[in-house]
Order: C-alpha cells, then sequence, then structure tokens
C-alpha cells in the first residue's frame, strides 16, 4: 500500500515556474514507477510525465516535454515535477500516481494522490 500526497500547486503567471512535490508513505516506494497526470476543468485525465523506479527512465507527454522535469529522491519517498515556461492551458489539477508498469495510461496507476490545483494567468 502506498499513500500519496501532492504539495506545490497554486497561481502563477504565464512564463513562471512551480516546483510540484510528492510525498509517498510506505517502505514500497522505490519499487513504483511513479507518474504525474493532470485534469483540466470538463476534461479528461492525462498522462503528463512518469519516471522509472530507480530515476533511470523517463517519458514525458509532447504537450510538456522541453519544459517539465521529472525527478525523484528514493530517500525521501518523493517524486518531483519541475514545471517551466507554463502556459496557461498547463491550468489543471495535478496528480501523482504509482504504477509497477511503465506506461502512460492511468489505468495501469495503483495508487493516486489527492491532486493540486496548478492555475496559470495570462
Amino acid at each position: 500500500q502506498v499513500q500519496l500526497v501532492e504539495s506545490g500547486g497554486g497561481l502563477v503567471q504565464a512564463g513562471g515556474s512551480l516546483k510540484l512535490s510528492c510525498a509517498a508513505s510506505g517502505r514500497t516506494f522505490s519499487m513504483y514507477n511513479m507518474g504525474w497526470f493532470r485534469q483540466a476543468p470538463g476534461k479528461e485525465r492525462e498522462f503528463a510525465a512518469v519516471i522509472a523506479w530507480n530515476g533511470g527512465w523517463t517519458l514525458y507527454a509532447d504537450s510538456v516535454k522541453g519544459r517539465f522535469t521529472i525527478s525523484r529522491d528514493n530517500a525521501k519517498n518523493t517524486v518531483y515535477l519541475q514545471l517551466n515556461s507554463l502556459k496557461p492551458e498547463d491550468t489543471a489539477v495535478y496528480y501523482c500516481a504509482a504504477s509497477s508498469h511503465n506506461s502512460d495510461s492511468a489505468t495501469h496507476y495503483d495508487y493516486w494522490g489527492q491532486g493540486t490545483q496548478v492555475t496559470v494567468s495570462s
């Protein structure tokens, strides 16, 4: 069992930056690949980024590639998402999730956090 708690969201102007954190409980955090998803109002949840259990592999959605960076610190049971060059269309609730699969599909993720709101003003 893994419990996930996101933090770091907020209101930022276009072009600005935020760093999201996701703290995990449980001794098995380092066994899971960790992903970030986002959901804008009226839209389906979409994949943003994923990092392998050992940090050795990452994958990004085309919409965030080159602007967002995912990382993890297994000693701190935490995964991060650095958001740079933010755009109004990045406005969404951002969720972290844990999976035993190398996947960008939400259906492959077993554990989810409650989400943190990111709002980008123009």
